[in-house]
């Protein structure tokens, strides 16, 4: 219902702070947002919702999609923070992403926090060769015997704590590894693979460019969600790892594409409380 004269302004200028704060509770429980059905629902028009749907995109809490809105993915923060976020979920996909691996590949495991919890868990006895550009997952392979280990070159970005740039992209680009463990900020099925920085982008979309097939492992928080940069779309992934209380919803969109869903083991040691922010808090 529209407010007109009568209404004081104190409600007026709440009115707006409400529907938002409300629009992004339907966020993160549903991951995505429809403006017509929240026009409805909020008795007020179309082009109210999509304005409030434009300031939460402003302040990063959300993607703009045709129709709406899906949640922005909660890893936007640098990897020596997210290095220290739930780290037993991470290591749960990387036990389980650890065992797909097969005798003799030539593997590519590209940036990020899970991945280098996959790093620790990859067992020597499989005769592999693996690159990355990513120096923590170097140093964590260096200390395995029988693995060879190939370091990508050049400038290493704080923020993504691996080599990009046109050295490092120069030297993936005469690569062709049978598998590549890829690192990604959001997964939707519709909206791709994303990623929060531009270089970082362009370089997983020339590893999955050279790579056989093409794994990941995702948190829960990471599903269904946006990244301001588009690395592929979802077709490019043949396996996906993911958490043992993932939604049914998201991993059964992932069957009927035709990718193979890979449940992680679940964490009995603790009952573990997942924030918004993906960090973690033994209850």
């Amino acid at each position: 219902m529209m407010l007109h004269g009568s209404a004081s302004i104190g409600t007026t200028v709440s009115l707006p702070a409400d529907r938002q704060r409300r629009i992004l509770d339907r966020l993160h429980r549903d991951s995505q947002v429809n403006a017509s059905l929240l026009a409805t629902e909020f008795s007020t028009s179309e082009d109210t919702i999509r304005r409030d749907l434009r300031e939460l995109a402003a302040q990063g809490l959300c993607q703009r999609v045709y129709g709406g809105a899906i949640l922005m993915s909660p890893a936007s923060t640098s990897i020596a923070v997210r290095l220290n976020e739930a780290t037993a979920r991470k290591e749960a996909l990387g036990r389980r992403m650890a065992s797909l691996l097969q005798p003799g590949q030539f593997l590519f495991i590209d940036a990020g926090s899970t991945n280098v919890a996959f790093a620790r868990t990859i067992p020597t006895d499989l005769s592999l060769t693996v690159a990355t550009h990513d120096p923590r997952i170097a140093a964590c392979l260096m200390e395995k015997e029988g693995i060879e280990v190939i370091v990508i070159g050049g400038s290493v970005h704080r923020e993504i704590g691996a080599a990009l740039g046109g050295r490092a992209m120069q030297e993936i680009s005469a690569m062709r590894p049978d598998l590549l463990v890829l690192g990604a900020c959001s997964v939707h099925v519709d909206q791709g693979i994303g990623a929060f920085n531009l270089e970082d982008a362009q370089m997983k979309s020339a590893l999955i460019q050279g790579a056989g097939s093409v794994a990941i492992a995702i948190l829960n928080e990471k599903l269904s969600s946006a990244s301001p940069y588009t690395v592929s779309q979802i077709d490019s992934i043949s396996d996906v790892v993911v958490e043992a209380d993932a939604p049914l919803l998201e991993t059964d969109l992932f069957m009927q594409i035709g990718l193979r869903v890979h449940k992680a083991d679940g964490i009995v040691q603790s009952r573990i409380h997942s924030s918004v922010n993906g960090s973690e808090e033994k209850i």
